[in-house]
Formats: structure tokens, sequence, C-alpha cells
């Protein structure tokens, strides 16, 4: 649709109105506007659509009004793939519904007490907010009883499949009412997704958000050509030339997060990080006081920053270049959004001009490269900024008190320069460093020999390198390297590594081989973990994936290979994530079993 809709005609309750309202909404987005006279209809929809296009009202809206009021049984449940986009979502949820009376929300979700949530739907709840995961563990314990719901929303669903959730998405159908009302929201259309919906969906109706409205066109895109061993100067100076306040600063993998921090925090940013290892009271507060300001630059990966909504962003640096052209629409449609406009700055280092190129094709965008600023540009602009604060300074007055300080100045043995060139420096904190006078931008040949994998961007030494699968950026279909993918459908008849699994019921293979029949050890950067359930317990690949990215909120396409026994299952995990799993796994349930989860002893 082109035409834009005004909230106050369509067809909607006088809570409704008032709280769109009260939030600062007066046109429908494109997805509102096609979603929700269907969804209002009671037809199933599937909703293609990105983090930033308003999906949560499109949706969210039509179930608040279908709502029986003051019903204490649970009437719909929305299934999102993370906690921060389930509290997100929540939250969204609790404002749309501020004054419509008898409509309660609760969210329930991994890493927070289970029993204040069970606490919390007894009290009476209408509409639930969950992982999948949490979900599947309250329906066991029969504090969560959905044979009364008449609505289903999976909210990222190709993120929830991807995360190994679809297991527990089936059982969670399975627990509702066929009679029910199923909207599925997803940023792609791949074969799982058809196959789910196919599988659950109704006549549905498809409603999408086209290409030229996800890629935003207020946002400035622009990438820099920069050695890897620069990136972190190239931040700091974009963030000093541009006199950026707010800022989104992605990378792909945790430990580069806790880098990057480090390194913003000693040159003087008021910087915090936001990934898997963080309780969610602790990812809260971060949230909070990034939304507030009090933070100024929040460095992520992409799955912590699910349900991430800020408003005045002035810009996103994807300080790693992402795995995923869909990330890269993810990440910098946090910027721009309300008519303001905004940056998006990539750091490219050496081979990733390959990754840059597949961004492009993707969003039919052609991001320009951006002139790296030298040293004596953010002095320049530091200079301006101090010149315009002294001038509004003395135009305020006031200044007698210090009219001596300058004779004083000059008794000392002072110039007038010198002191002015004293005060700019200390008022400016510009101290010239190594990279000072160096030319910043990298040769593609060069660099990529010089600084190898590690220096070529962050995300250049992950899983997705690792053979197997061969590099995932290279030829043939990119998309068939993907974990999930390498044997077909990733939500059917699983190949590749959900395939050594095998048969819930067959019998367990003997120890792991590589393929010189040698035992298999785990790569270096990998530590094997052991859990105690198995195929006694017929338990499969996706329920690991799914227990261990919804309890410790590590991304569940970190995770290397699954080797599941009679009695207990190997998982190899990163080493940076390995005690962060065995911490919040423990006392965690797998289909209703509690489990434990600690370093598998050395094979021999």
């Amino acid at each position: 649709m082109s035409e834009k809709i005004r909230f106050d005609s369509l067809p909607l309750s006088e809570g409704i109105q008032e709280a769109v309202k009260e939030m600062g909404f007066e046109f429908a987005s494109p997805i509102q506007s096609e979603a929700i006279p269907f969804v209002m209809e009671g037809r199933d929809v599937i909703g293609q659509a990105q983090t930033g296009t308003g999906k949560t009202a499109a949706f969210g809206i039509p179930m608040i009004e279908h709502i029986v009021p003051f019903e204490k049984y649970v009437q719909a449940i929305i299934l999102c793939p993370t906690r921060e986009l389930a509290v997100q979502v929540s939250e969204e949820m609790k404002k749309l519904s501020k004054f419509t009376k008898g409509v309660w929300v609760t969210t329930v979700y991994g890493g927070d007490s289970i029993d204040r949530q069970i606490k919390s739907l007894k009290a009476g709840a209408n509409i639930v907010v969950g992982t999948p995961g949490r979900v599947i563990d309250l329906i066991e314990r029969r504090a969560l009883k959905l044979n009364q719901a008449s609505m289903v929303v999976l909210d990222e669903a190709d993120e929830m499949l991807d995360m190994g959730f679809r297991e527990d998405i089936e059982s969670i159908l399975e627990e509702i009412p066929n009679e029910r009302q199923t909207v599925l929201f997803s940023a792609t259309m791949s074969k799982p997704i058809m196959a789910l919906t196919n599988r659950y969906l109704t006549n549905p109706q498809l409603v999408k958000v086209v290409k030229n409205e996800i890629t935003n066109v207020n946002i400035e895109q622009l990438y820099y050509d920069v050695k890897g061993r620069a990136k972190m100067e190239v931040t700091t100076r974009l963030i000093d030339f541009y006199s950026l306040k707010l800022v989104l600063i992605f990378c792909n993998q945790k430990k580069r997060v806790d880098e990057v921090v480090e390194e913003l925090v000693l040159r003087g940013y008021a910087a915090e990080g936001l990934h898997g290892d963080l309780r969610q009271s602790q990812r809260t507060q971060v949230m909070n006081r990034f939304r507030s300001g009090n933070v100024s630059y929040l460095v992520a990966t992409d799955v912590a920053a699910r349900g991430l909504d800020v408003d005045n962003l002035d810009a996103v640096i994807n300080y790693d270049i992402p795995l995923d052209e869909e990330y890269y629409v993810h990440r910098i449609g946090r910027t721009g959004r309300a008519g303001k406009s905004g940056k998006a700055f990539t750091l490219v280092v050496g081979a990733e001009r390959n990754r840059l190129r597949e961004i492009m094709n993707y969003t039919k965008v052609k991001i320009d490269k951006g002139v790296i600023p030298t040293f004596s540009d953010v002095v320049g602009v530091k200079k301006g900024m101090f010149i315009d604060r002294v001038g509004a300074t003395i135009a305020e007055g006031g200044l007698e008190l210090f009219d001596d300080a300058l004779p004083n100045f000059q008794h000392a043995g002072f110039t007038v320069e010198q002191v002015v060139a004293a005060l700019v420096k200390m008022n400016m904190g510009v101290v010239k460093n190594e990279f000072g006078d160096e030319n910043l931008e990298g040769d593609m040949e060069r660099s990529s020999r010089k600084y190898g994998r590690d220096e070529r961007g962050g995300g250049g030494g992950g899983r997705f390198e690792r053979g197997g699968g061969g590099d995932r950026w290279g030829g043939g279909d990119r998309r068939g390297a993907g974990r999930f993918e390498r044997g077909g459908d990733r939500g059917g008849d699983r190949g590749g590594r959900f395939e050594r699994g095998g048969d819930r019921n067959a019998a367990p293979r003997g120890p792991r081989v590589d393929r010189e029949g040698k035992p298999y050890k785990s790569d270096e950067n990998m530590v094997r973990l052991v859990v105690n359930i198995g195929f006694n317990e017929k338990i499969s690949p996706s329920n690991i994936v799914g227990a261990f990215a919804g309890e410790s909120g590590i991304p569940g396409n970190v995770l290397g290979q699954i080797q599941i026994e009679n009695k207990h299952t190997f998982v190899d995990v990163p080493k940076e994530y390995a005690n962060v799993v065995i911490d919040k796994m423990g006392g965690a349930q797998i289909k209703g079993k509690r489990v434990n989860v600690e370093i598998a002893k050395a094979e021999k």
C-alpha cells in the first residue's frame, strides 16, 4: 500500500485509539495497514516483515480487540525467539492495552524465576508472551494451559527455527485447539517457514513489506575499507567526526563485544556490551541506560540485540560485517526512524568485500565507499565545536568573576596563545596516537595475507569457515551451507549435523571418529560438554539447541557437533560460552527432565 492510513480511520475500539494516540502513532505503517484488517477478520496471516516495521502492533492490536476482558484463562499466546524480544513485545502489548480494561499480559522466558512466572499465570493472564523453551516447561508443569486459547502468534519465526525451536513450536501448537487463529511473522519465506505454514495455517493471507520499504531511505549507508588492526581507531574517528551521541555497534561474537567495549572505555567513551553472558536483570539495566542516553555506545551481538528498539539512534556501526544479508537489514533498520535521518557505517577488511557485494545485491541499494576521517579532520571538528561552546558562553554573560584569569596567566609567564591552546587541548581530550599520521585504508589483498583470519573482521574465524560445508561465503548456493540446511529442509529431514543424531529411536553410535577413522577431537576453539539425557528420553538435537539457546541466551547457531547416546548427549560449545551454558543450564529441564551439564572427560 502506498497511501498512508490514519489509525483513527480504522475500526478500532476507543481504548486502542487512545493508546495509539498516547504512543504517538498517527499513521499505520505499511505492514500494519495491510495486516490489521485481515487479522481483525480472524484469518490466518503470514506477515513478511523485518524488525522496526511495526509488526508488533500489526498483530497486537487485533489480538487485544479479540480478548474477552476480565477472563483469567489464557486466550492468546505470542512466541518469540529470545527473552529480549519477548520483553520488548510484552512492553508494547501492555502499552497498547493500557486503556482496555480487563486485559492482562504476562511474560515468560528462561533466565528468570519460573516460580514467579507461575505465580503470575495463576493470578490471571489472558495474553502470554514467551520463549518456546520456557513455555514448554510451564506446560509440562501444568502451570500454563492453552486448551482455551483462540489465537497464537509466531514472531520472527525464521529466527526460532534457526535456533532449533521447531519441535517446541510444534508441541505448543498441538496444545492449542485446531479452531485457533494462527499468525506468523518472518523476515524470510524460507522452505522451513513454508513447511510450517503449510502444516499449521489454514488458507493464510500473505502480507509483506517490499524491499524498498525495508531499507529505510532516511539512512545514509557507507562502507570503509580499513586495515584490520585499525578498526577501533576508525570507529572512534567516525564517532568524533560526526559527533555521534547514541550509537549501536554490532559485532559477530561475544568475545569481540567485550574487546570493543574495553577499548572504547579506555579511550574515554561511555560504552557497555550486550551479549548472552549477562543475566536478564543486567541486560535490562544495560538497555534501559542506553535508551535513556546514560550510555552512549552500546556494543552487541545480533541475537542479544533482538528486541532492542530505540527511536533516536544517531548511527549503527557494523564493526564486524554481518554474517548474513538479513542481519544487515535488521541492524541498520534501528536508525533513521520516525522520519529522522540516520547513518549506517560498515567496516570492511580485505576479502570481506565479497560479503558487502552480497549485501548490496540483496538490498538493491548501492553502499558508497566512505573516506576515513584523518586525525586532522577530527581535531578540526572538535575545535569548531569548542569555539561554538565558547561563543555561547560569552553570549550568556556573567564572566566578570573571571576577568582576572588572563592577567594571572600572563604574570605566570604564559602567552595568550599558549593559554588558549592549552584550554582547547584540555577540553577536547584529543591525543595523537600511533595511527595519527598513518593511512588507515586497507589494501585488500595485502591485508588479507598480512593479518590473517582474526584480523579480517572478527567473524572470519567463526563456525561458518570450519570445514564441513566449506566456506559459507564461497561458491555455490550460499544458503545451502547453513547448519540446518546442509541436508535439505531445515524443518524436515535434517541432514548434515542433525543427521548425526539419526532416528531418535535407533541405537546410539559408537565413539565418534574422523574421516580417517581416528577418534574424533573437537575443534581447539570448542569445549565438549556432556548432558545427562539421551535417546532413552527421546531427545533430538533440536531439543538440545533450543534448551541451550533459550536458557543460556547464546545463539543456537554457534553450537558444534551433537552426539546423542542412550543416557547422555555430547555437545561441542565455543570456549567462551562453555561456563555460561554450564551455569545457566544447571537445574534446567529438557523434555520435562531436570538436567545437568558439565565438561566431558577427555576421550582416550
